[in-house]
């Protein structure tokens, strides 16, 4: 992907949904997710073992997530293990065929599925794999 599509995605984007979001300040995607908020995205965390990430409502999976939440989700971003990936393309896909959204499926560096790849470009899905949000926001500012 073209570093000027990354930039315009970064800049049309205001709600992130980050799967994997870990309490652990020693964590990576715990530092994205704190970056992200900092720069004034809405993350929404989803991590089925915590209640709250930074003080926002976590959730167990994308579809547990409330629909006036979703529908407004730019990215889903995944801190997961690739096989993990699969299920959770399934469930964004399933939300952009209701609400339109979200356009992005962001997979960070280690996370990234083939298959799972495939099937969210099939479904119109724009998929992002092995790059870091975090280092390509820090770009953009």
């Amino acid at each position: 992907m073209i570093q000027n599509e990354l930039i315009d995605i970064l800049k049309k984007t205001k709600t992130i949904a980050v799967i994997g979001l870990s309490q652990d300040p020693q964590k990576h995607s715990f530092k994205v997710g704190l970056y992200l908020k900092h720069h004034g995205y809405r993350i929404i965390p989803v991590n089925p073992l915590t209640s709250e990430i930074l003080g926002e409502k976590s959730y167990k999976n994308l579809l547990n997530i409330p629909e006036q939440l979703q529908k407004t989700i730019d990215i889903v971003d995944i801190f997961r293990k690739p096989e993990d990936v699969p299920p959770i393309i399934e469930q964004a896909i399933q939300i952009k065929i209701k609400f339109g959204k979200p356009f992005v499926v962001w997979m960070q560096p280690g996370t990234v599925n083939d298959q799972a790849t495939e099937a969210a470009r099939k479904a119109g899905l724009i998929v992002v794999t092995d790059k870091c949000l975090m280092v390509e926001l820090h770009r953009l500012y």
